[in-house]
């Protein structure tokens, strides 16, 4: 997983557009102008809109822009407020505080490739595409959303991909049958986001696929981990300190409660800002970021859900 470039730099509005019915596009620029950070397919933008209110959005414009960062925000009425800000206030000329570029979910290098999208989850999709594209690579994209008129992009990516592009708006022709898309291993990589329907329905059909052939990002969080949380000791090698993190608080809490800085984000799993080295111990797994191969290592983890298998962790913080 890669670092960020940008941390609480502030890039203004220079442009605004609707790829879609409540789908505002934002293309983010330095005041000044000039070079922005590089960044690869299923990198994504950590926006600060305001205190206790950061939301990670992926990136869905062109690498090669060196000048512009473009995120597209869709409008979610009954969610915590994030889309409503972007969608109200961030109008050309506004400025927003923002940290990254961040990629969790990086596109590996093969010669197939499987792409499928639900609604919104088509942001980090699209640059993936016209980077297989671009390489030469045998690819299929699948895109379902409710209606056309709030699929984003998919006009554009029909019209310049053509048949490789299957479009299924539910209203039209029904949720995507999955059975038939996913009835046997792929001959090469899948490469899935959208909502978390859409993506635990095609992991249950993955399930006894080859690893690392399913490659999925989340935009919200795993149901929590039953059970009562025990206490963990926890000591930071470089600090120099030990904690221990008692029942009902996170790491990352206890951490900053003991004065100790760590860079953080969503708070839930999903944005891997505050992925910390595990020196010593096993850490018990609750992000919605790390594969299962990553978690079996185990030398890696989300502080702000995860939490331990041993009394005690040692942490490179």
């Amino acid at each position: 997983m890669s670092g960020a470039d940008l941390d609480g730099v502030e890039l203004v509005v220079a442009g605004r557009d609707e790829a879609a019915a409540g789908v505002a596009v934002l293309r983010l620029c330095r005041p000044g102008g000039g070079d922005l950070p590089a960044w690869t397919p299923g990198a994504h933008l950590d926006l600060e809109l305001g205190p206790g209110l950061v939301r990670q959005y992926s990136l869905c414009g062109d690498p090669a822009d060196r000048g512009t960062l473009r995120i597209a925000v869709q409008l979610e009425p009954e969610g915590r407020g994030g889309s409503r800000h972007v969608h109200e206030r961030l109008i050309p000329g506004a400025t927003v505080r923002v940290r990254g570029p961040r990629n969790n979910f990086p596109l590996v290098a093969a010669a197939r490739y499987l792409f499928v999208a639900g609604g919104i989850g088509i942001t980090p999709i699209g640059p993936m595409v016209a980077a297989a594209d671009a390489a030469g690579a045998d690819w299929r994209l699948v895109y379902g959303g409710r209606s056309r008129a709030t699929m984003a992009f998919a006009d554009t990516l029909r019209a310049k991909y053509g048949d490789r592009v299957t479009l299924h708006p539910q209203d039209e022709t029904g949720l995507l049958d999955l059975d038939a898309l996913l009835a046997r291993p792929a001959d090469g990589l899948v490469y899935c986001c959208g909502p978390e329907s859409l993506i635990a329905a095609v992991e249950q059909r993955c399930r006894t696929w080859p690893a690392g052939t399913l490659h999925v990002e989340r935009f919200t969080p795993l149901a929590p981990v039953d059970g009562a949380d025990t206490a963990v000791e926890v000591e930071l090698t470089l600090s120099g300190r030990t904690l221990t993190v008692p029942p009902g608080t996170s790491i990352l809490e206890a951490v900053e409660a003991a004065g100790v800085q760590v860079l953080s984000s969503c708070r839930e799993g999903t944005c891997g800002t505050c992925e910390t080295p595990v020196l010593a111990g096993v850490p018990e797994h609750r992000d919605s970021l790390l594969t299962e191969a990553e978690r079996a290592v185990g030398d890696t983890m989300m502080i702000c859900v995860s939490r331990s298998v041993t009394p005690r962790l040692t942490l490179e913080l």
